[in-house]
Parts: structure tokens; sequence; C-alpha cells
């Protein structure tokens, strides 16, 4: 894209959206904050239906142009991004780091997990493989061959949320390059900078044209990649809303990732040091300031270690940092926003009334919550059944491992679960019962590799993230039958 000069922030003063490939500077309608400071840190051009509807024709009319795209070309194109993102990693982070309010230590990590996101898709490119069927399985068949190909679904659509600015992105596109399918994005209003500096990096690459737009948009205007059926597959990350948006889809493939309240089980024996044990608690419960779909919000541990854990826990949480996300020695830093802030604190304030404890916390300043640590919160209460998406966790004791199992299970959600215990059997009965998409033993629910699969089951959603696992939902199984003439 043109250069224009930098404001104060560090970003540019403005960015384009990108249609059908290419920068269009239409007008600096968005203004992008600095989600610690509140001051506007730049502008972007806001697409409106029109464009939304000329990124869904182009996309439409360029699939076959992308779907012979050869694979090796789609694995350059990939690891050229790679390239490009490490060359800009500091501009990326920073970028996360304004638009977001991440703490820059996450920041950086988002950055290598969007390098390792790609880097995995370049891999994944040129092995989409099919198979070979048997068909000559009784007397009437014989003389018959049958293979099967993955061929790309059509175009896609991608809706994502404004906490991982890239990861979340990266998780769509780069299986969408792979796998051969033009794509229009609507990243968060709130966060839209990281992806349209992925968009800058694609456009130097000889994709064919019309195979990516990444478009800043209202959520009216955006209704159109949930309603348009030129569309073959919506993918949308975000809250409970993307039931809607399934009911509105129509025919076409729809992938849910929809967030959780995800648990975490100390067992009498967790199979290590109690001090590691809170040392990634904390980690999993603040990372992020705790907007993580699998931050750790439920901690259930076993009544023979609850006290001296939560006295460790206790003494944890009431020493992270908390402030300019800029800062080295920040953990917490703000919230996405103020409602945000105002919204997770009226569900602590009702939860202590109904007689929860707070061991770790304090006042909310702004978009700004300590990192807050509560017991005995009643389990009727908004701050235990739904997603906090905020740096707040609470524990509570229980007696043996099934009753923990059971209390994990007592929710609409079911994305990640994590397990601390030194026995097998316990890791495999966890593994056997709690109703969700990955249980992760030894660790936190907040552990994720990039090429694993990810997504949950009841309210968190349908389908798995995941390169390898995002690619099988956008192909679709081509059968070829050859009747051997001779037969």
């Amino acid at each position: 894209m043109a250069k224009t000069k930098r404001a104060a922030s560090g970003l540019m003063a403005s960015y384009p959206y990108y249609l059908a490939n290419r920068p269009v500077a239409a007008n600096t309608d968005l203004d992008v904050l600095d989600k610690y400071s509140g001051k506007r840190a730049t502008r972007v051009a806001l697409a409106d239906a029109t464009a939304v509807r000329k990124a869904i024709v182009a996309a439409h009319q360029a699939r076959e142009a992308v779907a012979a795209f050869p694979p090796d070309a789609r694995r350059d194109v990939l690891e050229h991004c790679v390239m490009r993102f490490q060359e800009r990693f500091d501009e990326l982070a920073l970028a996360l780091c304004i638009e977001a309010g991440k703490p820059i230590a996450d920041a950086r990590g988002e950055v290598t997990r969007l390098i390792d996101t790609f880097r995995i898709a370049a891999g994944e490119a040129t092995r989409i493989d099919g198979e070979v069927i048997e068909l000559q399985i009784s007397k009437r068949t014989r003389g018959y061959r049958g293979m099967v190909k993955r061929v790309p679904i059509g175009v896609c659509s991608f809706i994502t949320p404004f906490n991982f600015p890239l990861n979340l992105v990266a998780h769509k596109v780069a299986p969408a390059l792979a796998a051969g399918c033009p794509f229009v994005l609507k990243p968060s209003e709130k966060t839209p900078i990281g992806a349209l500096i992925i968009a800058e990096i694609l456009a130097e690459t000889d994709l064919p044209r019309g195979a990516f737009s990444v478009l800043a948009c209202s959520t009216q205007d955006a209704s159109q990649l949930v309603e348009d059926e030129r569309i073959a597959l919506l993918s949308f990350t975000g809250g409970l809303i993307g039931w809607d948006l399934k009911a509105r889809a129509g025919r076409k493939k729809v992938t849910l990732e929809l967030g959780g309240n995800a648990a975490c089980i100390i067992d009498d024996d967790p199979g290590m040091p109690l001090d590691r044990v809170v040392e990634r608690l904390v980690f999993g419960a603040y990372y992020q300031s705790g907007q993580s779909c699998i931050s750790v919000q439920r901690i259930y541990a076993h009544a023979a270690i609850y006290d001296k854990l939560r006295k460790k826990l206790k003494a944890a949480v009431a020493k992270l940092p908390m402030g300019d996300p800029r800062d080295e020695k920040t953990f917490i830093g703000p919230m996405i926003d103020e409602a945000a802030a105002k919204r997770v604190d009226s569900w602590i304030e009702a939860a202590r009334k109904g007689g929860a404890k707070r061991l770790a916390g304090g006042n909310r300043n702004g978009n700004m919550v300590p990192a807050t640590l509560l017991e005995g919160v009643p389990h009727d209460s908004d701050l235990y059944r739904k997603e906090a998406f905020a740096p707040v966790a609470l524990m509570q004791p229980f007696d043996n491992f099934d009753q923990a199992i059971d209390q994990v299970n007592d929710s609409d959600f079911g994305l990640q679960a994590g397990v601390f215990t030194a026995r097998l059997d316990h890791a495999m009965r966890a593994w056997d019962r709690l109703d969700v998409g990955g249980v992760i033993v030894g660790d936190v629910p907040s552990f994720r590799v990039d090429n694993m699969p990810y997504g949950g089951v009841k309210h968190s959603g349908l389908g798995r993230e995941g390169v390898r696992y995002a690619i099988e939902d956008m192909t679709e199984q081509r059968l070829l039958v050859i009747r051997d003439a001779a037969g």
C-alpha cells in the first residue's frame, strides 16, 4: 500500500481496506483507539455494503482460478508471508499492543503464533491427499476402481473477534490459502490493523485477482457474509450470536468457535510441585488480561491441598503488575473497552453479594480491572455460569475426582479443560468423561498449539480449527469411479 506518515502511536496515520487483493483508501471513517490511553491511534477505511458485495462477487468469480493455483504456488505465498511477518515482527507486536491493549510480552507471543500458523499451512498446502478405495467387494463390482480427492469448497467468509487480531485471523486465512479457497474477511472493528497488515503482505504475492478481501465494516453490512448464497463456508469466532448466524446462513457449511468458561482440576497429587501449578494457573487465568476463550475461569482443587493452594495462588495473583501494555513488566493490561470492564465488575459484585469472598483484586478504573480471585461463588451466578472474558477466576474445593468432573461438566460450554494429576487412571477418566473438545493433562486449558484440533461442544461451537482440520472443512471429497473396459 502507499505509505503515509506514522501517527504518534507508531502506527500508520491511516489504513485502507483490501478489495479483491487491492488497497482501497475510500475514507478514514473508522477510528481505532489506543485501548490503554483511550485516544485515537489511527484511522481505517470503512467498507460499506456495496464494497462487501463487490468482494463476494470478486471471490466467486475467482474461485476456479484460486482452485487451479498450484499447491507449490500456494506454499510459496504462505512462505512469503512467514518471511514478511518475521521482518515486520516488531510492527505487528506494537499494533497488537495498541489496538488490543495486549501486554507487549503477550503481543510478541501472538506474532510468533501467527508465524507458526502460516508455516504449518505452507507445509500442509502440498499434502492435501486423497485415497484409493477398493471397490471390488463382490462379484458385481469386479473391474471397478475408486479414488477420492479433496477439492476446495469455494468462497469462504470469515468473521473474527477483537481478542486475537492476528492469530484468529491466521487460523482462517492460512488454511484457506493452503486449500485454494478465495475468502472475504471481516476483522473486528475494534482491532482491524493486524488483519490489514496481513492483507498488505498478501497483496505482494501473485494470488489470482479476487482471491482475498479484508474489510472493516459494520455488523449490518457484514450480514451479506452470512446470508449470500455464493458463499460456501462461513467461519465465525466470537460470542453466542454465532448460533443466530448459523440459523441465517442457509445451506452453506458453518463452523463456530463461541468461547467457554474453562475449568481446571487440581488433584490431591497434582504430579508437580504446587508452586509450578500456581504458576500455570496464574498464566492460564490472567494472560491476555483474561480475554481468551480458554482462559481459566473455574478452579477445582482437592480438599487435601485446597488451603495450601489458595494461600499460594492468592499471593501470586495479588502481585501481578497492571498498567501500560507497552511496559515490559506489565502482566495485566486494559480490557477492550469500559463496557466490558463494567460488565465483569457488576458480575463480581453480584457474586460477592451472593456470598462469594474476594481473595485478590480491587476496584475497577475505567477499562482496567485488577487480577481478581474469588471463592464461594454461587453456582447460579453469571460469574459461574457465563464466560467472564476478563482477568477473573474462582476456586472451590472437591472431595473426590468424579465430583470434580461433574462440576466441570455442569456448564453450558465445553471448549477445553485442564487436569493436574499424577494418576493415569484419573487422566484417562477425565479424557473419557469431560464433555469438552480438548482435555489438557498436566497443564491449564489455555494451552494451544496451532496444529492441534481446537474447538468445542455444547454452546462452545461446531467444527475444529488447527490448520489441517480447518482444511478438511474448507475442502470436499470428490469421488472418481473407473470401470475397466475389459471387465
